[in-house]
């Protein structure tokens, strides 16, 4: 298995360009299954997850056809055309690897009046439920049946129709997933407490590209009006705000500068703010935002919570970039109760995390050591790359495939602006 490799100490500078958004790309793909004509995705990541829904997409019947974008190191292009479809059934070994599989339920069940879905897989960060995707899309008509480790939803007679429903706690995939199920149905839809992240926002508007009617864009409250059918167009990708906060991370924790191209500062009000709060310097340039680092950080007091408030999808990077920091820092994981899983790996580089409950205490230290560490998640695994890059000595990464998933030619990006990084086969 490969680990990544990084012997740290150095200052990083130059420019990083932000791909296109994996939770956003993730919610995007699914569109295809919802008109008969090609859907075209540009500044698409080059991605684990990406590849792997492209694989669920061909096993429901839509042809996946990709190219790079001329002239660009990062991104590519792809075609997606689901002219009909050939099965309703997402199966176990696909969705068990990804938890995003479970958005194509909505446009399945809205453009052929039924899906088989497996329950989802992921990272194990802690609960997530689907209950919300199910009572939503119930609101709609579908009636939904769980046996043997699948979600069966049927629409009545006619098709999905419109409905009305509240989300009792805010959910960004329950959101996508009866957004897209609604711009098929009959009649008007509207959804209140909806969730208002920037990648939902970027669904939204691929959809209406496609035809759809939707008012609200943006809000906790959206209206949708339902159409017989959809077309097809063509859609850029957002640009990963988390990606690019993880980037500024790298330039804070390292004493760096960073410029991070294409990124959009309006997505990541909350993370700038924590990023200032801390002493670093963000300021827009005309096409980047850019990242200089204090000569000390300062602590932070940070609590997760969805958008516009400060990401769950942060937590772990802000966590190291705080364990050098100049005092006590407080974060609270309000989203997942198992988000900590990469405190005992910080710890083995000489972070001094304290965890009560859903509450760490991050006591800064003078300097961190290199050491061999175990990625468990995602988001945790990118907390051990920042960690290595400032440490004195090598670090060994193990169970990068995490990384993969997320991270779009990681180690170049890093390389590009002066890190001492490679990836290594495993032993």
């Amino acid at each position: 298995m490969d680990r990544i490799i990084i012997r740290g100490g150095n200052r990083l500078s130059g420019r990083v360009p932000i791909s296109g958004a994996k939770n956003a790309a993730l919610t995007l793909m699914p569109c295809a299954l919802l008109t008969d004509e090609p859907l075209m995705l540009r500044n698409l990541p080059r991605l684990a997850d990406v590849d792997g829904f492209g694989h669920l997409l061909n096993e429901l019947g839509a042809s996946t056809q990709v190219a790079g974008a001329r002239g660009a190191e990062f991104g590519r292009i792809m075609t997606l055309h689901a002219q009909r479809i050939a099965s309703t059934v997402a199966p176990y070994d696909i969705v068990r690897k990804m938890r995003a599989s479970i958005l194509v339920l909505g446009p399945l069940l809205a453009r052929a009046g039924e899906a088989t879905v497996s329950l989802p897989g992921g990272c194990a960060i802690g609960n997530r439920p689907i209950d919300l995707h199910l009572r939503a899309l119930e609101a709609l008509g579908a009636h939904i049946e769980i046996a043997a480790g699948y979600v069966k939803a049927t629409a009545p007679d006619g098709g999905l129709r419109g409905g009305q429903y509240r989300f009792p706690v805010v959910s960004v995939g329950a959101t996508e997933n009866v957004v897209m199920a609604a711009v098929l149905a009959t009649g008007e839809t509207v959804i209140d407490n909806a969730a208002r992240e920037p990648e939902i926002a970027d669904l939204c508007r691929c959809l209406v590209a496609m035809g759809a009617e939707i008012a609200g864009i943006g809000t906790e409250r959206l209206t949708i009006q339902g159409k017989p059918r959809l077309h097809g167009a063509t859609h850029e990708v957002m640009p990963d705000r988390i990606e690019a906060g993880s980037y500024a991370c790298a330039a804070a924790i390292t004493g760096g500068s960073l410029d991070l191209v294409g990124a959009r500062s309006a997505d990541m009000i909350a993370i700038l703010d924590g990023l200032r709060e801390a002493g670093v310097t963000a300021t827009e340039i005309p096409d980047a935002i850019r990242i200089e680092a204090p000569t000390k950080l300062r602590a932070l007091t940070i609590s997760t919570a969805p958008f516009p408030a400060f990401p769950t999808d942060m937590q772990a990077q802000f966590m190291a970039m705080l364990a050098l920091a100049d005092g006590a820092s407080v974060l609270t994981e309000s989203i997942f109760e198992n988000r900590y899983m990469h405190v005992p790996e910080l710890a083995r580089m000489g972070a001094d995390i304290l965890v009560q409950g859903r509450t760490a205490i991050v006591r800064g230290v003078d300097r961190l050591v290199g050491a061999e560490v175990m990625a468990t998640d995602l988001r945790a695994s990118m907390s051990l790359i920042l960690a290595g890059l400032a440490a004195e000595g090598e670090t060994r990464v193990h169970r990068i495939y995490h990384l993969d998933r997320g991270y779009e030619r990681l180690e170049d990006k890093l390389a590009a602006v002066g890190a001492e990084i490679e990836r290594a086969g495993g032993d």
